[in-house]
């Protein structure tokens, strides 16, 4: 089921039209797709490979979430975890502590989802950051992200998401126990691989 998504702090409140549900649907479901076949497949460009990315490991996490109060200070000055561009949470099925970090995907779902083109991926970095000046909040993004990784700011009435600290994360710079750490793209994938066993292509 698709839940739709209010403007938020509009004159008028208006939701998702059918078209653009449709549209979601379609993009969440191939996206999804082509993240599995590039893990079962994985032969990364040497560029790629070398990006950074947050890795997380859940063995290491104590749950005490330093690093979504980092976040929060870091991006908005503010004591409130609610406004952290990540989320963690304790997993009572396999009782542990898991992150729900934006993966900056090397072809996000979110920036192929957009219908203003205001999510940009940059090639050198990797970095895929939301543009707030073209942002029109209708929340396609945080629908289409298979862990719903950019989320709607009511105050701002646009959707958020990791901006990877312009290179220096605070998540990963404040955990103590270094849980969650910055490597490269191929490092990440290869103790993913570890952690979680290797993905394989499901046919929806």
């Amino acid at each position: 089921m698709v839940s739709l998504i209010v403007y938020r702090d509009f004159d008028s409140a208006e939701t998702i039209s059918l078209l653009g549900i449709v549209f979601l649907l379609w993009s969440s479901k191939i996206g999804r797709l082509q993240e599995r076949r590039k893990w079962e497949n994985f032969n990364m460009e040497s560029k790629q490979a070398e990006q950074l990315v947050l890795f997380y490991d859940p063995d290491r996490c104590t749950g005490c979430r330093f690093c979504m109060i980092s976040c929060a200070v870091g991006h908005y000055n503010e004591l409130n975890m609610d406004k952290a561009l990540l989320f963690t949470f304790f997993d009572e099925g396999k009782g542990l502590f898991e992150s729900a970090q934006c993966q900056h995907c090397e072809d996000p779902v979110c920036l192929n989802s957009c219908p203003e083109e205001a999510i940009e991926k940059d090639e050198d970095s990797g970095i895929v950051t939301i543009n707030p000046m073209k942002c029109i909040g209708c929340g396609i993004c945080v629908q289409s992200c298979p862990i719903s990784n950019p989320w709607m700011n009511e105050d701002l009435s646009i959707a958020v998401k990791c901006d990877f600290c312009d290179g220096d994360p605070k998540c990963a710079k404040y955990c103590s126990p270094k849980a969650t750490r910055v490597m490269t793209r191929e490092e990440a994938y290869k103790l993913n691989e570890k952690l979680y066993g290797r993905g394989t292509v499901i046919e929806e």
